[in-house]
């Protein structure tokens, strides 16, 4: 299935979040990613994933600091230390004191201003700290303004500098090429580790797979985890993830 065809499926029926068998596939997906991208040796890690502490807790019960920042307090997690604030402007941190900083969740895609963002996180970040975020894709940008049938915006997207599309709640997100996201990150002073998409598999194949029950989300999530190091790069998915070092 072409990537904007597949997308446009997924603004049609795929639940990322709700109770669904593909919001469970993609959750343990984007999980496993994160556990095998924690450091090994206990760190100091700043999670603006958004206000779903979900990442920061997984961070912790590994072993790790972690400071979570959120617009919306909530419930503070064994391990997770809570700073309200804006998760895009990371200035009050102090130079060169973070081991590593998580953005998951989209979060990069909702700082419109995505080189601001990532220079403060650098600045934060001692050398070799290690940056792992996901973004919008621009496979997805485009199926959302397709959807919304957005003719004019569709046809500018291929002369415009930076692509911002509105999203089915109104909010204004900023999507990728993995070539742009590389290009944030080297100028801010990060080398880039890997880049890949969060998933290969279609709602459609998931759901079908799901559907004979047994042990298939666990092989489904595994499968997936595989897949997506063998498409490093390609700019198929919904959304990109990526990790990169502090020079």
């Amino acid at each position: 299935m072409p990537p904007l065809t597949s997308a446009l499926t997924v603004l049609r029926g795929a639940d990322f979040t709700g109770a669904t068998d593909y919001a469970a596939f993609y959750e343990g997906v984007a999980r496993t990613q994160l556990r095998e991208w924690l450091p090994r040796e206990r760190s100091l890690i700043l999670d603006v994933s958004g206000p779903d502490a979900r990442y920061a807790v997984e961070a912790a019960a590994a072993g790790h600091r972690v400071i979570h920042v959120t617009q919306q307090p909530g419930k503070l997690a064994p391990g997770v230390q809570q700073v309200v604030a804006d998760p895009c402007d990371v200035s009050w941190v102090r130079l060169g004191s973070l081991d590593a900083v998580l953005a998951d969740g989209g979060s990069m895609s909702s700082c419109l201003a995505a080189e601001d963002t990532v220079a403060r996180i650098g600045r934060a970040l001692r050398p070799g700290g290690r940056l792992m975020m996901c973004v919008d894709s621009l496979v997805l940008g485009l199926a959302r303004l397709a959807a919304q049938q957005r003719w004019a915006e569709l046809a500018d997207v291929p002369a415009a500098d930076v692509v911002l599309v509105p999203t089915e709640d109104g909010r204004i997100t900023r999507c990728f090429w993995p070539d742009e996201l590389c290009g944030v990150l080297d100028e801010d002073g990060f080398d880039v580790e890997w880049i890949r998409p969060r998933t290969v598999l279609s709602p459609e194949a998931v759901e079908r797979a799901l559907a004979g029950g047994g042990d298939a989300l666990g092989v489904l999530i595994s499968t997936e985890v595989l897949l997506e190091r063998e498409r490093a790069g390609e700019s198929i998915g919904y959304h990109l993830v990526v990790s990169a070092v502090r020079r």
